[in-house]
């Protein structure tokens, strides 16, 4: 029996791990994100399994790795075979509650297979992949069918698009301003705070608790903020300014001669030309800043809604983010490639057992993976960890002072098939995929397609400035990096329709069901 009846994951969109004043940011204030992290344990080195909302979270709602669930980009959809978060909860007669962003993108051509695309309760579970929805905005392009925008019209905000005429644009001295110019958000918001998208979102969340009763529940809470556009409403978008923010991380070396094919092709992205401007830098960042504050204040709403109704004491909380952003570091803009400014997270993790009482308020540097997400819950339920699918594993034995032998290196992947980029190197449309494991002292980045890897000395290059993947005197770091990619690789679990136990009973077991092959 577990003490653990509920569970609230919340997910940030596109927060850095050293935007927290926890993680050591020298100027803001996120006293809600830091009293998370004195009730729980705060993990310095997680890492998500790509840098790009879709692939990130389809391995946080799964527990699988990229390469084993497929949904490698944004706008892939995660095959209806794929069993999520949700399922296992249903399994157990739970449901998986969702206020905010997913990203899921519903598999219409397995469905259509199945003959699933009609209007009934399983259809509508797959296409939301297994969430039961208090409230989904994914906010990213005008949707101006959904909920919120039909809440922003009754309010007052009178536009057949009010999410792109009043949420994401400005009011300027010169009238109102696209927030999708970058140059604009150092202007309020045209929506008041409290009817913005991270206000809106935490209502639901905290309406949602509330109408539970005692009943137990799993919610997972997902902002879209500090994503962009980086618009923030009044007072927040005025609240840092350039400088409050952290220095830029970027060196000549970078965009060198000897620079990478891919890279130096990112480089030339629209969004990297931009914030390689000193304005652009001293424009964004700030309000960026000001969204974290924002998403800090409302989480406070969270935590005291918690302790209004008692749940501290039965409830694990989750809270990270699917990924970085560049913010001008290394050159470069919005996300995807291997640095540790994109591919690290926060996450904090509070475990309300009394067995986790002694780790309380400590910060632990093993290595975590968005895909522990999924067992860590599964562990705190009491329920099948489903050992046959999911490839995380549980964060309890790390926060209830238990040393089980741990991993000493994270994987991440891409696939830059959709890129720019990849067409400037005269690829073809086709597999473009890119591998990164990690370890505490080396980066290993293998590119398919012939290029070259990539190798960084996290020991002396903590910034990870110089590429020394071409360099010969470290060819037996780059034959021990690779093989350690293709053992992970090689532990993929592929076999997803049987359990590890159904696998023994099966192993060895042809005369019990009567086949008699090779006797003499």
């Amino acid at each position: 029996m577990t003490a653990i009846r509920n569970i609230l994951f919340v997910m940030c969109d596109q927060l850095r791990w050293d935007h927290m004043t926890c993680a050591g940011h020298p100027y803001l204030r996120t006293a809600n994100m830091d009293a998370l992290a004195r009730r729980g344990v705060r993990f310095t080195q997680a890492y998500v399994q790509s840098g790009i909302c879709g692939p990130s979270r389809m391995s946080a709602y799964t527990g699988r790795y990229v390469s084993s669930h497929g949904a490698t980009h944004n706008r892939v959809p995660l095959s209806i075979g794929e069993v999520t978060l949700g399922w296992h909860l249903r399994e157990s007669g739970r449901t998986l509650a969702l206020a905010g962003k997913t990203h899921v993108i519903p598999d219409a051509r397995g469905m259509r297979r199945l003959d699933l695309d009609g209007h009934n309760e399983l259809a509508v579970l797959l296409r939301e992949g297994w969430f039961e929805v208090v409230d989904r905005h994914d906010g990213h392009h005008s949707e101006p069918h959904n909920a919120y925008a039909a809440w922003l019209r009754a309010r007052g905000y009178d536009s057949p698009d009010p999410w792109t005429d009043y949420v994401i644009a400005v009011d300027t001295p010169d009238g109102p301003r696209s927030g999708w110019k970058m140059r604009n958000v150092r202007h309020p918001a045209r929506v008041r705070e409290e009817h913005s998208e991270t206000a809106y979102t935490t209502d639901q969340a905290i309406a949602f608790m509330d109408g539970q009763a005692d009943n137990p529940w799993v919610l997972h809470l997902s902002y879209v903020k500090p994503h962009w556009p980086y618009v923030a409403p009044a007072p927040y978008h005025a609240m840092y300014g350039p400088e409050d923010c952290l220095p830029v991380r970027r060196h000549e070396a970078e965009r060198g001669p000897d620079a990478h094919p891919v890279l130096r092709e990112w480089l030339n992205e629209e969004v990297a030309r931009s914030f390689q401007q000193d304005e652009a830098i001293a424009t964004v960042r700030p309000a960026y800043q000001g969204l974290i504050q924002q998403l800090d204040d409302h989480l406070g709403r969270v935590w005291a809604a918690m302790e209004r109704l008692g749940r501290w004491h039965d409830t694990l909380v989750v809270f990270t983010a699917d990924h970085g952003d560049y913010l001008g570091d290394h050159w470069l803009g919005e996300k995807e490639l291997f640095h540790d400014c994109v591919q690290r997270v926060p996450f904090l993790l509070y475990d309300p057992s009394p067995e986790a009482d002694a780790t309380r308020g400590t910060a632990d540097d093993r290595f975590v993976e968005m895909i522990d997400v999924v067992p860590t819950i599964l562990d705190a339920l009491a329920l099948d960890p489903s050992r046959h699918v999911v490839e995380g594993r549980s964060l309890l034995p790390l926060t209830r002072g238990i040393a089980p032998s741990w991993r000493d290196a994270v994987f991440s992947e891409l696939d830059w098939t959709f890129r720019g980029a990849r067409r400037r190197l005269g690829l073809p449309t086709g597999h473009h995929h890119a591998w990164m494991v990690r370890t505490a002292r080396w980066k290993y980045i293998h590119w398919g397609g012939g290029l070259r890897p990539q190798l960084f000395d996290l020991a002396s290059d903590p910034d990870e400035f110089f590429d020394r993947g071409a360099d010969p005197s470290l060819e037996p770091v780059r034959v021990d990096m690779r093989a350690r990619l293709l053992r992970w690789f090689e532990g993929l679990k592929r076999r997803t329709t049987i359990t590890l136990e159904e696998a023994e009973f099966r192993t060895d077991a042809h005369k019990r069901a009567g086949v008699f092959y090779g006797e003499w």
